[in-house]
C-alpha cells in the first residue's frame, strides 16, 4: 500500500469515529460489515448507512468533546481509540471509550468495521 493510500485510509476512518459519516459513506464496499460487538452486525452497505443516519439523527442535539483521539495504521487496517464526553441539550453527560477496528481493500474502501465501546463513570 502507498502512502497516499494509507493518509486516506486513516482519515476515513478518523472520520468515522469523530462522527463524520458523510465522508465515508462513499467509501464503504457494497458488502460492507460492522460489527458493534454487543449488537447485532450490519451486513452491507444500505444497512450501515441507515445505522450510521440514525446515530447522526441521535447527536445532532451533542456536543461532543474528544479526550483522547489517536490511530494507528497498519497495512489493510485502521484502528482508532478514543474517549469522548457527550453533552446533550439538557446537560446530561456521559462517557465513552472506544475502539474502532477498520479493513480496507486495495482501492481504500472500507470493508469490515468492529466496534468496541464501554459508557464510563464520570
Amino acid at each position: 500500500m502507498d502512502v497516499m493510500t494509507e493518509v486516506s485510509t486513516e482519515k476515513l476512518a478518523r472520520a468515522f469515529s469523530s462522527h463524520r459519516f458523510d465522508v465515508v459513506l462513499p467509501h464503504l464496499a457494497d458488502d460492507v460489515c460492522w460489527t458493534n460487538v454487543g449488537s447485532p452486525t450490519l451486513l452491507g452497505r444500505k444497512a450501515v448507512k441507515k445505522a450510521l443516519e440514525r446515530t447522526a439523527a441521535e447527536l445532532a442535539e451533542v456536543t461532543t468533546e474528544f479526550q483522547r483521539f489517536r490511530s494507528v495504521l497498519g497495512e489493510d487496517s485502521v484502528v482508532v481509540d478514543s474517549l469522548a464526553r457527550y453533552t446533550d441539550a439538557s446537560g446530561d453527560v456521559s462517557v465513552v471509550a472506544s475502539c474502532d477496528l477498520y479493513d480496507f481493500d486495495g482501492e481504500g474502501r472500507i470493508t469490515e468495521i468492529v466496534t468496541y465501546t464501554i459508557e464510563l463513570s464520570r
